[in-house]
């Protein structure tokens, strides 16, 4: 009998159309496009403007998409693991939410919580039910609104995030395409660096907490940079070791966008030059677990089957993590 494994058969995404430019953000903090840039590559992000939207608004549009270009129905979709640092609300779920705006009347479904990594840590969990053979078509979806929750005084964070979506759809596959592997870790010291510290049952929303900040994302940026820039690196280079895998095997790097210069230091590690690896922080800043799956939206063209990827993140948590796949299609 074949070995089943979990492979992307579709992939879409979707981004707000407003567009917050450095320029823009200049009249707003001490800062300017030159030292943006220089620092982060970020030119500029997408922003969701409107009246009661929220993240799963950033999901519709995107799985409507992605339905339409598999040539499926939402009733089709078994599971939907939703990879989200903003969920709509603390429950129900976003997933739940966004089954209903959609019809995925068939589905079950959850949040994932693990930051940037949320996409790698859900798409590594929708593979596990695939390979169990219990389901057959999982969407995982990684969207953001992260305008809801920085301070745009707060010039270390702001500068940084976008909002947006991109989600795929699992299906088995008996090809030996698909998930080859994955390499996930955690650590918990990391999070009193990057965090959003009210809200929760430890501090829970008051007067108190509101006009202290601490519904706004913090970061210590130089403490974040160390960690990522060395732990996003070693996982993409440790999974591909694992899996006797040299640079020229690999067809395309997918590091989160977070920093410009952590892309650069995963590429290096890994052996890659600039044309292999998916670049797209200037026009969409930090979507946090949209980064990956917009990209290989973007991509997608030029991905051809049996391609090897190499997937990579790093997010608050600290959570970091590297997925070994094959395109499929």
């Amino acid at each position: 009998m074949s070995k089943i494994h979990a492979a992307i058969t579709a992939v879409n995404g979707y981004v707000p159309d407003y567009i917050l430019t450095n320029k823009e953000l200049e009249t707003m903090v001490d800062t300017n496009d030159e030292w943006i840039v220089s620092r982060t590559g970020i030119k500029e992000r997408r922003i969701l403007k409107g009246e009661g939207l929220a993240t799963s608004d950033l999901a519709v549009p995107a799985v409507q998409g992605l339905l339409k270009k598999r040539g499926i129905e939402a009733t089709d979709i078994d599971l939907i693991i939703f990879c989200t640092s903003t969920p709509d609300m603390l429950f129900p779920a976003t997933a739940n939410i966004l089954a209903d705006k959609i019809g995925a009347t068939n589905a079950w479904g959850f949040d994932l919580q693990a930051a940037c990594s949320g996409f790698l840590f859900g798409l590594n969990t929708g593979t596990q039910f695939i390979k169990a053979g219990t389901h057959k078509k999982v969407l995982v979806i990684g969207a953001d609104k992260m305008s809801s929750v920085i301070n745009y005084q707060d010039r270390n964070t702001c500068i940084l995030f976008g909002d947006g979506c991109g989600c795929v759809l699992l299906e088995p596959n008996e090809e030996g395409l698909g998930i080859q592997d994955a390499i996930l870790k955690t650590d918990g010291s990391g999070g009193q660096f990057l965090n959003i510290k009210g809200g929760g049952s430890l501090n829970p929303a008051s007067h108190a907490t509101v006009d202290a900040g601490l519904h706004y994302a913090y970061q210590e940026g130089r403490t974040v940079f160390k960690f990522a820039v060395t732990n996003m690196a070693d996982v993409a280079h440790d999974v591909m070791v694992k899996n006797n895998l040299k640079s020229e095997d690999i067809a395309w790097l997918v590091p989160h966008q977070a920093n410009k210069r952590i892309i650069d230091a995963t590429a290096e590690r890994v052996g890659l030059p600039e044309e292999k690896v998916m670049v797209n922080i200037q026009k969409y800043g930090n979507t946090t677990s949209g980064t990956i799956p917009l990209c290989l939206w973007e991509w997608e063209s030029q991905l051809k089957k049996g391609d090897n990827l190499i997937l990579a993140a790093f997010g608050g948590g600290f959570t970091w993590g590297s997925i070994y796949l094959k395109w499929a299609y």
